[in-house]
């Protein structure tokens, strides 16, 4: 191809960290406290780009990519809790899948194991979810994107990695890491999801779902340093300090 097809896949991804309440969804109250991160990733060249976790908001999303010139080819859902897909919060009914799925028809991708809790929760049809498997690969033009299926927090519970980000939802957090006392949740698959994620090679930057930390996001070898779900050796010292 050309020079421009030759551009390096650091040059031609788009991405973009999205904080509710402050970068959308903007006086919502909800998504204020929440302090959600959406993330679009996309293909510069091609111009196509994927929404993770797009809830509070959809209007606000889609102006976000029309203003970058992006067109939206699918979603990907770290996880099946309202504040990440839609549905109904401590009373509060989130916009989410429904409402995008009515401005635009595009593929949302689940983790198999999540595929039925994200139906459940957003009401969204089963054409419309496309279920995964661990280490599935995505393609949003020519960027590659890794589907990693990472338990704990719930059952189908999923990272994304690409060019140098890990896109880690409520599984890991700069600090901590997800729940694992809600309904799906597991301590000792979180602890093995933690450590799986742990040994991932190139030291990719950790994008979390929520923003609880100092910063919005740091390289995993900061992460696996200072963040004390690292500290148990083992899983019996995890139940310990982290078990329910």
């Amino acid at each position: 191809g050309d020079a421009a097809t030759m551009r390096p896949m650091s040059e031609r991804l788009y991405f973009r960290q999205l904080l509710s309440g402050r970068d959308f969804a903007v006086g919502d109250p909800v998504a204020t406290q929440m302090r959600n991160f959406t993330y679009l990733i996309g293909d510069r060249e091609t111009r196509e780009a994927v929404v993770v976790d797009p809830a509070y908001a959809i209007d606000d999303l889609l102006a976000v990519l029309s203003e970058d010139d992006m067109r939206l080819v699918g979603v990907l859902a770290t996880h099946h809790h309202p504040d990440h897909v839609g549905g109904d919060l401590f009373g509060f009914s989130l916009p989410g899948l429904p409402e995008l799925l009515s401005r635009v028809q595009v593929p949302v991708h689940v983790a198999a194991e999540e595929l039925e809790w994200v139906r459940r929760t957003t009401g969204v049809s089963k054409t419309d979810l496309v279920a995964h498997d661990h280490d599935d690969r995505l393609d949003v033009g020519a960027i590659p994107i890794r589907l990693l299926h990472t338990p704990g927090h719930t059952p189908g519970s999923q990272c994304f990695l690409l060019d140098g980000a890990l896109v880690a939802g409520d599984t890991l957090f700069l600090d901590g890491c997800g729940r694992t006392d809600l309904p799906g949740g597991d301590v000792d698959a979180m602890y093995r999801s933690l450590r799986w994620l742990a040994d991932l090679p190139g030291d990719p930057v950790v994008y979390p779902g929520h923003w609880y930390s100092a910063e919005p996001s740091a390289p995993l070898s900061n992460v696996r340093r200072n963040n004390v779900v690292f500290r148990p050796r083992s899983l019996e010292e995890w139940r310990a300090l982290f078990g329910n």
